[in-house]
């Protein structure tokens, strides 16, 4: 996939992704959402952890500018034209681009985000889209994409909320200011901010830490923190027995 601009290596329990398009600080376009959705969907089951990175000094710019509009030389469709077609088709790309993302929200994996540099539009929402965030203190994160008249539409939208509430989302993404390192880990979009010579080390240490649990623990745990905000205490309760249950079954066939 390095014509596409990324670097894709499965070794035992980990996966890596790496953008690796660092003359236009890892641009993304339409084609690598695609490689990145294939990629999910062809994970062995035995990866528990996939950690995604940049190459060079920026995470992403976002979405290559010359895909807007109209011709480029990337041989891709410019996305304003994608607004000529039936709404139908519309909905059906957005959700493919979307898949690209989703995956990482599976909970039979954890996904780290190791960041440096610019964290732009479509790369704020592929952080976003991953379970953890390690910053190094020069990461910065702005959502751009209603400065050129759109909307963040990649799923970031969701998890911004969850991270930093209603109100600070709103501002974040209709001012498109930068949110540094130092801001993103006070109101929860970093869960680490660490020097950039230490950034692999700290993606490692955690790596190994949330390996240490049994798979199904780790699954049923995230399915049901990701559940959380749709239910009631009261179903949260109740999922919570279901997924002992599981666990429980699951342990008594493998030990008992």
């Amino acid at each position: 996939m390095t014509d596409l601009g990324l670097r894709f290596s499965v070794d035992g329990s980990v996966a890596r992704v790496v953008l690796d398009r660092p003359e236009v600080r890892n641009a993304q376009t339409p084609a690598m959402w695609s490689a990145l959705g294939e990629f999910g969907r062809s994970l062995p089951d035995d990866v528990r952890v996939v950690v995604l990175s940049g190459e060079g000094p920026s995470f992403s710019a976002g979405l290559d500018r010359r895909l807007i509009m109209g011709d480029n030389d990337l041989g891709q469709e410019p996305l304003l034209s994608i607004g000529a077609k039936p709404t139908e088709e519309v909905y059906e790309l957005v959700k493919e681009f979307q898949a690209g993302f989703t995956w990482l929200r599976n909970p039979n994996i954890i996904s780290i985000a190791a960041v440096q540099g610019h964290a732009v539009g479509a790369g704020f929402q592929l952080a976003l889209a991953c379970d953890l965030r390690v910053l190094t203190p020069d990461a910065k994160f702005s959502m751009r994409e209603l400065s050129l008249g759109l909307v963040p539409d990649l799923g970031g939208t969701q998890p911004l909320v969850q991270l930093v509430g209603y109100s600070r989302a709103l501002e974040i993404c209709a001012t498109g200011r930068w949110v540094e390192a130092a801001e993103a880990k006070e109101i929860g979009l970093a869960n680490i901010v660490v020097p950039a010579d230490e950034l692999a080390a700290t993606v490692k240490d955690l790596t190994d830490a949330v390996l240490t649990p049994l798979a199904g623990a780790i699954r049923e745990t995230k399915a049901l923190l990701l559940g959380a905000a749709d239910r009631s205490y009261a179903d949260q309760l109740k999922a919570e027995g279901a997924a002992q249950e599981r666990r429980l079954k699951e342990l008594l066939a493998a030990f008992g």
